[in-house]
């Protein structure tokens, strides 16, 4: 049994290389191999987003406050609700992130492959992140 008390893991910025807007990470675990589990509890500030980006195993979001938006590529812009559990699948082009008027946290878990958990891409467009949802 290995414990990880909480607090010991310090918070990061979202690098601008990978987001837009204010991003707060909170690591939450890093399983040892051969577990390939990851995950963050990920804040958004109103209007702070991530780019594009696949996930090799793909990647589950379980929304724990606030308002936000997710989109995969080509698909509407959807709304995401305290409660909600988001699947991407593996290799899934997609965003996320907090509403323009509202922030939104979540947890999200994904799993490495051969060390990598994430393929960034470009940055979202205004226009996509501002399309209006389809709920």
């Amino acid at each position: 049994m290995d414990i990880t008390p909480s607090g010991s893991r310090p918070s990061e910025s979202g690098s601008s290389d990978y987001f837009t807007g204010q991003v707060r990470l909170d690591p939450l675990l890093s399983s040892p191999e051969p577990a390939r589990l990851r995950g963050a509890h990920v804040t958004f500030e109103p209007g702070a987003r991530t780019a594009w980006h696949t996930h090799p195993l793909g990647q589950t979001l379980i929304v724990t406050s606030g308002q936000g938006r997710a989109q995969t590529r080509g698909g509407p812009v959807r709304v995401l609700r305290p409660g909600d559990v988001v699947w991407f699948a593996p290799g899934e082009e997609h965003w996320h992130g907090a509403s323009p008027k509202a922030g939104m946290s979540h947890i999200a878990l994904q799993e490495a492959l051969d060390g990598g958990v994430v393929t960034w891409l470009d940055q979202v467009a205004d226009s996509d992140y501002n399309a209006s949802p389809s709920d």
